[in-house]
């Protein structure tokens, strides 16, 4: 079977296809506070997603990882607005150190391609 990456560095792949599904790498977004950065961050989800033919409505799964859960509430008022409600996917939510202490949130996705 087929594997095509896109997006390639010497270190990774923003996204990964093989077969009918989609992996995307950890994805961070930019901006002051939780709610701007999960908006900057799904907003790549759904660039990265298109990019290969897919969408948010065919997410199989999400893992997020915040740095405060504190702030988990912020994260999903945001994730609730942009989430396909007809086709959530199976979801965990846990708190982390991110990679460098100005991230808030990230979030990694496993998505289908389109029947």
């Amino acid at each position: 079977m087929t594997i095509t990456r896109s997006e390639l560095s010497n270190r990774m792949s923003q996204t990964v296809v093989h077969g009918d599904t989609i992996y995307l790498a950890g994805q961070i977004g930019e901006g002051n506070g939780v709610t701007a950065q999960t908006q900057d961050m799904l907003s790549e989800v759904d660039r990265l997603l298109a990019s290969v033919g897919s969408s948010k409505s065919h997410i199989l799964s999400a893992t997020i990882w915040v740095a405060d859960m504190q702030q988990v509430d912020e994260m999903n008022v945001v994730w609730d607005g942009w989430i396909d409600p007809a086709n959530p996917p199976a979801r965990a939510c846990v708190e982390s150190r991110l990679v460098a202490p100005e991230f808030l949130v990230e979030i990694m996705i496993i998505a289908a391609m389109p029947a």
